[in-house]
């Protein structure tokens, strides 16, 4: 995917981008050189200060993309919230062009392979979605295949978030359609329908909700070259061992079972007749007598020793596993060898984005316990907190967790886990886990402040370790906006890939610049003044300090000499001290030239 061009054209904006906020994130020119000479994987690095509308330009991507997944969406299990996304989501009106890569069988011989996308949206209309001819020839049996869907088709494979802070403005639309998600795998249990053991929803909010599932992926399928940015930087040698534990079935209120009634007899059946023809549910009797309802939410995962499904792969994976038939758990144990990633290899077609999508399955069943009332309400939320109001359950309330993730690490003598790591470490591993797990694919990655814990060293090589794992090899096209405060990030990105963000304090109104310099390879110190306004290069306490040894100067009452030990006993080597001690030397000169004359 490459991204061209974004107009907000909602009257009331987006964000902090006013309506008529435009941006063309490449020229003609520019684009016509990445074509013919592609330079392999680049980002987008986002800087500017905080509150400049950065995070709100990821943000926009990700709402319009959320209206296409909804668009694409099984109409009939969607929400009444929902319904009519399209018309009434923010934004509202927007344009959007881009450049989509199409899979060989869809495009004629000799004609480029990439398409050139155009979303437009009205207020109060729908949306109108074209490819813009010249770009390409679709090869005729497009228009007569029934299944090919031209939505999927030209919109990136999957639309990827990760923030490493609470950023809930960019979480907002992928938080939405997890509980989609969660819907539909409802649906396909009330209506004993089909369902392929993968999310259909193709966006997905990375967080810190998946750092496992990430690390087991990658650890399990990746070769010793690709996992270089894991043993260099962090140390990780070898996974060791890992558990799932699987809580395969929760308790109904007898109201509940309605939903589960036949559509032409639900105001005739019992709930015995519902139990009785849906084999996900069952009716028990507690020690008390009573009647208790209970649904089996792995019904449609799990089958017999030779079936596809997700846990019949994961037991086949497993050195041990077990059903703990007082509480219906299965608890599943792995210890970690060749012979164990050759399973895993072979039940989940050899890819550790199929494994991980079946992680991604098992883990939106958490959201079991949020009400309908409360999903409703966060179908329609605008909230930065939306996440603060769904419930955070007790582990052993969990549908599907992980424990013991232990792996080996240089220099330390016993098996460590995920959680003994630093933030920084933590933080590396994921966002580059992520694109490992997706490097395969035509994504789009929005990605905010990724580097926000590492150490200097790791930030002035985190494009490089990216480049590492998004080769852009040109068999598939990934697109990656970074937002950053970070002068490093710039300065491993050509000027046509720095987007530099202001906000007028007046209007509030949102702009984007190029730098008028080249930050490839541009100091530090260059990047800092220029791009973030900051020209000083030390502290601001010890600013502070400095300038108070420059008002003792400028009274003139001290000995110069005397002056300036103080000022190297104090501090440290700067530009500005150097400067400092220049004007005070510079000072006797001057004084003893005029003395001469």
């Amino acid at each position: 995917m490459k991204l061209l061009r974004l107009k907000i054209t909602d009257p009331a904006g987006f964000r902090s981008l006013p309506c008529g906020f435009e941006h063309h994130f490449r020229t003609e020119w520019s684009l016509q050189d990445e074509l013919a000479q592609p330079d392999g994987f680049a980002p987008f690095v986002c800087a500017g200060p905080n509150g400049s509308g950065k995070s709100n330009l990821l943000e926009a991507l990700a709402a319009i993309f959320f209206q296409i997944e909804i668009l694409r969406g099984r109409r009939s299990f969607l929400p009444e919230e929902l319904q009519n996304a399209d018309q009434e989501f923010s934004p509202v009106a927007f344009e959007l062009d881009y450049l989509i890569q199409l899979p060989a069988d869809y495009v004629q011989p000799g004609s480029p392979d990439w398409a050139k996308v155009c979303l437009r949206k009205k207020t109060g209309k729908r949306f109108a979605f074209y490819w813009e001819e010249g770009w390409t020839d679709f090869n005729t049996d497009i228009y007569r295949d029934p299944s090919v869907d031209p939505l999927a088709l030209l919109t990136p494979q999957y639309v990827l978030g990760y923030s490493s802070g609470e950023n809930e403005i960019l979480s907002l639309p992928f938080f939405k359609l997890r509980f989609v998600q969660f819907d539909e795998y409802w649906n396909v249990l009330t209506q004993q329908l089909p369902y392929p053991g993968h999310p259909e929803t193709r966006m997905a909010y990375l967080d810190n909700g998946f750092s496992q599932a990430i690390l087991l992926c990658n650890l399990l399928f990746q070769d010793e070259a690709t996992l270089q940015p894991f043993h260099e930087d962090v140390g990780i040698e070898v996974l060791r061992e890992f558990r799932i534990i699987i809580r395969r079935s929760v308790l109904l209120a007898p109201e509940q079972l309605a939903a589960f009634a036949s559509e032409d007899q639900n105001q005739r059946q019992s709930l015995d007749d519902i139990v009785k023809s849906n084999p996900a549910l069952r009716a028990e009797t507690d020690d008390a007598g009573s009647t208790r309802y209970r649904l089996n939410l792995m019904y449609v995962l799990e089958g017999d020793e030779k079936s596809s499904l997700v846990v019949s792969a994961l037991k086949r994976c497993a050195s041990l596993h077990y059903l703990d038939e007082a509480t219906d758990t299965l608890v599943l144990d792995y210890w970690v060898n060749d012979d164990t990633r050759q399973a895993f290899r072979e039940n989940f077609d050899g890819s550790p984005l199929a494994l991980f999508q079946a992680f991604q399955v098992l883990l939106t069943l958490n959201l079991y316990s949020v009400s309908d009332a409360l999903k409703a309400d966060l179908y329609q939320s605008t909230s930065h907190y939306v996440s603060e109001t769904v419930p955070t359950l007790a582990s052993d309330e969990r549908i599907m967790c992980f424990e013991f993730v232990r792996f080996s690490k240089q220099g330390v003598e016993q098996s460590m886990m995920l959680k003994d790591l630093s933030d920084g470490e933590h933080q590396l591993l994921h966002s580059l886990g992520l694109c490992l797990l997706f490097r395969e694919t035509n994504s789009l990655f929005l990605l905010d402040e990724p580097e926000t814990h590492f150490n200097p060293d790791w930030r002035s090589n985190f494009i490089t370790r990216l480049r590492q794992c998004l080769p852009g090899t040109g068999n598939v096209g990934q697109e990656m906006l970074i937002t950053t405060h970070s002068p490093f990030l710039i300065s491993d990105s050509k000027p046509d890939k720095v987007l530099v963000f202001a906000k007028d304090k007046t209007s509030g109104a949102v702009s984007i610049s190029r730098p008028d310099y080249n930050t490839l390879g541009a100091s530090i110190n260059k990047i800092t003044m220029n791009t973030f306004g900051k020209r000083e290069t030390i502290g601001g306490h010890a600013q502070i300090e400095l300038e108070k040894f420059r008002a003792r100067f400028e009274q003139g009452s001290e000995d110069k000499e005397a002056l300036i030990t103080a000022i190297h006993q104090q501090l440290g080597d700067s530009v500005e001290k150097v400067l400092l001690i220049n004007t005070i030397l510079g000072s006797d000169q001057s004084g003893t030239g005029e003395a001469q004359d």
